[in-house]
């Protein structure tokens, strides 16, 4: 939990935390990589306390938010040229605010279903995860509010 700027609390949700290793962060949101390889698999999280759904945000919020999306996509679409790239707010297991931004291909291990709940997650060897964390932080480096730390 960390105190943020305007006074309020936040702390991200332990199963997210648990799944997932940081990125960095941008004026709204953390950035996170889900550990499952599979897939190349972002997560943005509003660091606001308390929020379920994408409409709790205010509407500068809403704004910042659907930006900060929008650049996580360009930046995932630029790195892995994927056929599809899923973009999800869902919640049902999870129910802090969270979206996923998941690059798809052809052929991989779910195509073309959910990739929720199709197969065992597979974890990064270690010198891939350190690969994929270090070019993902590259590719969001063109942001000027991005902060790897």
């Amino acid at each position: 939990m960390h105190m943020r700027g305007d006074g309020s609390l936040f702390s991200l949700d332990e199963r997210l935390a648990a799944d997932t290793v940081s990125i960095g962060h941008l004026p709204l949101c953390l950035v996170l990589l889900h550990r499952d390889a599979r897939f190349p698999w972002v997560i943005l999280v509003p660091a606001r306390a308390g929020l379920r759904e994408i409409h709790e945000l205010t509407p500068p919020e809403r704004d910042a938010f659907m930006e900060e999306s929008c650049f996580v996509a360009e930046a995932m679409q630029r790195l892995f040229r994927p056929d599809k790239l899923n973009v999800a707010a869902l919640g049902n297991v999870v129910p802090q605010l969270h979206v996923h931004h998941v690059a798809r291909f052809e052929g991989d291990p779910a195509w073309p279903g959910s990739i929720w709940g199709s197969g065992e997650p597979k974890a990064y060897a270690e010198e891939l995860l350190e690969d994929r964390v270090a070019a993902l932080r590259s590719a969001l480096a063109t942001h000027p509010a991005f902060d790897p730390g």
